[in-house]
Order: structure tokens, then C-alpha cells, then sequence
């Protein structure tokens, strides 16, 4: 299973954000911005602070899928 943040980027999309507006207003650090944007695993604490900034659930920013279908 892998994880794919492409719910987040559509959130910033509808809301008109750009990934350093988010990195900024979530106090994210770059790093952290640097792997969700690779699909890689970050903390719950960086998970969090998204929801919390954007005003929405885990379940709005995330999904996992299946290795095979990612790729």
C-alpha cells in the first residue's frame, strides 16, 4: 500500500493555494513539503497541521492505494 496526497493537492487547487501558502500558514517545513509532494510518508504532526489549516479530516487529504496502481 502507498499513500497518495493528490486529495491535498486538489484541496489547494480549489481553495487557490500554492504549496508554499500552505507551507507558511501550516508552519511546515520544507522537508516536510518536499515529501508529501514525492508521496512520501510524513508525521501525523504534519498531517494535523494541514487539517488544521485547510479546515478538513485526514480522509480529505489522503488515500491509499495499491503499489501497482501508483505506479
Amino acid at each position: 500500500m502507498a499513500v497518495s496526497y493528490k486529495r491535498l493537492w486538489k484541496i489547494l487547487i480549489d481553495k487557490d493555494m500554492k504549496k508554499s501558502d500552505l507551507e507558511r500558514e501550516a508552519h511546515l517545513t520544507h522537508y516536510s513539503l518536499s515529501k508529501l509532494t514525492k508521496g512520501q510518508d510524513v508525521s501525523t504532526d504534519v498531517l494535523y497541521k494541514i487539517c488544521s489549516t485547510l479546515g478538513c479530516d485526514i480522509n480529505d487529504i489522503i488515500e491509499f492505494v495499491d503499489d501497482e496502481v501508483e505506479q
